[in-house]
């Protein structure tokens, strides 16, 4: 591996210490007003919601102008400092303003998934107990019926009484009309993120001001990012991982949000194109798409092609490697911009681990692709691979000395990425949340007695701080000849498989004599295969035919695999599994 480079890109706020800020790091309010100063007139919002779908832009200082309004309208409206405030809708500047507005009313932001069932979010709103919702159309006249108490406005346009650019606050947009008693310090609680639970006992994680804008100048002493690049916001805002990597963190350096709310293809391509984008975030689905769709285009134009370019894709990827220039985006020009990518300096990967196979890929066509990893309880960033020295089996490497991870209980093993030291993965840093909200008891179980963070994720750590992901703890499947399986690894696999629209792995135990547990896969059949085979799913026989095609992919996995980790059962789905946020399948078909 080469030198490691140190950075530290928060530098520049020793030059507003004592002037804008006095706490260890900027609150959200004293970051914005730092970034107002340093690049008022730099693009900062912008949405492709104009009419005719035409492009529109906000600066630096239009959004600290319509932050301001948002907020004297909410303090009019009886927002104390520590009160909640829910904004729950599709990625847009409204959205982002409203999150910043309640920051700078001193209240505390409870972003909620807006695609949640009506009886979900009822029940986020009734342990959040806010006083003030601010809403999609689609929900705001139920909040009104179920919640009289609580004060609902749109986010929406179309609704102009209600919208919360059209609010009106009587002070006018002057800063120094917000009550100062109510402005927060580093310390308090910023967010609270729901992460489960949404139809039992809701379990929000509680982020403050320090654990956010930290997490944000951490990540990048593995990244280099600057204000003249472009994000896409396109995964849905109110996770974790897009508020940090697509929100946060461009607002930290001065860049420019692009805000989607569609991952229709054509939808897409033309944000990706006519935004400019220089940085992406995505999931592996997103990105196993993307290539799926490059690699079709390729194929199309015959075998001498297709040879040619995977030649250059090996040659690429082996300069990059050994002397960090990369020449892919020369060699693959004409791929890059038929897919519209072309101006993508940086692809990160979160939400869970890509095939290596498409890391290499990406790499080799000329994108810096990086996987990061966290959680939501760490801010969530805690790992990224970094452009100049990264390893395609990790996910990322730590932010030492800025964070500590250990492996805590840790045995000996084999997996796909390797042999170590493996347990479970703990953590400690500035950006590891307060605690569970109104969950004392649930807080306590996530903590050893030396305060790291239990993140409940199995992997080892490498000798330069190189984070090896096996999966979920309570996902481990043991054989009974004492082997550890990890369903994860299994699964990923499949993520090329044009046949395989979704897989999980589960253990299944063969009954008889010497009753023993092995391997099944559940598999949802792609929309292509079934066109392939000219079939309905729900047809007399279809199940055989989608089943044969299957078992040809499956056979191809197993003989890559340890005798122990292969497949000897599958069960075709005829109904998708229910998904994430971030598009993992919901592991709760058991």
């Amino acid at each position: 591996m080469g030198k490691f480079i140190e950075r530290k890109p928060w530098l520049f706020l020793d030059e507003y210490k004592g002037k804008i800020f006095n706490g260890e790091w900027p609150t959200f309010p004293e970051l914005l007003k730092i970034q107002v100063q340093r690049f008022a007139e730099r693009p900062l919002f912008t949405d492709f919601e104009g009419p005719n779908g035409s492009k529109n832009t906000l600066t630096y200082n239009q959004v600290y102008q319509k932050v301001i309004k948002l907020a004297l309208w909410l303090c009019e409206n009886g927002i104390k400092k520590g009160d909640r405030v829910v904004i729950s809708g599709k990625n847009s500047p409204e959205w982002a303003v409203s999150y910043l507005a309640s920051f700078f009313a001193g209240a505390i932001a409870v972003p909620i998934d807006c695609a949640l069932r009506q009886n979900e979010v009822c029940n986020l709103i009734k342990t959040a107990e806010p006083k003030i919702t601010l809403t999609d159309d689609d929900k705001l006249d139920f909040i009104k019926k179920e919640f009289p108490g609580v004060i609902a406005k749109s986010l929406n346009p179309t609704i102009a009484e209600d919208y919360v650019y059209n609010l009106k606050a009587h002070a006018g947009a002057d800063e120094s009309a917000l009550p100062a008693s109510q402005q927060p310090a580093c310390d308090d609680t910023a967010v609270i993120l729901f992460t489960s639970g949404t139809t039992g006992n809701p379990k929000g994680v509680m982020l403050s001001h320090k654990n956010l804008i930290s997490d944000a100048f951490i990540a990048q002493t593995n990244l280099d990012i600057y204000p003249t690049d472009v994000f896409y916001a396109l995964l849905p805002i109110h996770h974790a991982y897009t508020m940090q990597a697509a929100f946060i963190c461009p607002i930290s350096c001065g860049a420019e949000i692009v805000f989607g709310k569609s991952m229709a293809v054509s939808k897409l391509m033309r944000e990706l194109c006519e935004g400019k984008i220089s940085v992406m975030l995505g999931v592996p689905l997103l990105y196993n798409k993307l290539l799926a769709g490059i690699r079709k285009g390729i194929a199309a134009k015959g075998p001498l092609v297709v040879g040619l370019l995977g030649a250059f894709q090996g040659l690429s990827f082996i300069i990059k490697k050994l002397t960090g220039k990369n020449i892919g985006k020369l060699l693959f020009q004409s791929v890059l911009r038929q897919a519209n990518i072309y101006t993508l300096r940086v692809a990160i990967c979160g939400g869970g681990p890509l095939a290596a196979s498409v890391f290499r890929t990406y790499n080799a066509m000329g994108i810096d692709f990086i996987q990061g990893y966290g959680l939501t309880e760490t801010s969530p960033i805690i790992t990224l691979n970094p452009i100049e020295n990264f390893k395609l089996i990790s996910v990322g490497r730590d932010f030492s000395p800025y964070e500590e991870i250990k492996i805590i209980n840790a045995k000996e093993g084999v997996t796909s990425k390797g042999r170590g030291m493996i347990g479970e993965i703990a953590v400690k840093g500035p950006m590891v949340m307060q605690g569970y909200y109104k969950m004392p008891e649930e807080t306590a179980k996530m903590f050893t007695e030396d305060g790291f963070l239990k993140t409940g994720d199995l992997g080892w750590i490498d000798s330069e701080h190189y984070i090896m992901l096996c999966g979920r703890a309570k996902n481990l499947i043991v054989t009974n000849g004492g082997k550890n399986v990890y369903p994860e690894e299994i699964e990923d696999a499949f993520q090329l498989c044009d046949n395989v629209q979704q897989i999980t792995v589960q253990g299944y135990t063969v009954e008889g004599d010497d009753a023993s547990e092995e391997i099944e896969a559940l598999i949802y059949p792609s929309d292509d295969l079934i066109k392939k085979l000219g079939i309905e799913r729900t047809a007399a026989g279809a199940e055989e035919k989608i089943l044969e095609e299957i078992n040809k992919d499956v056979s191809a996995v197993n003989k890559n695999l340890q005798p122990y980790q292969r497949i000897t059962r599958v069960t075709i789905l005829s109904q998708p599994l229910e998904m994430t946020t971030t598009q993992k399948v919901k592991r709760n078909y058991k």
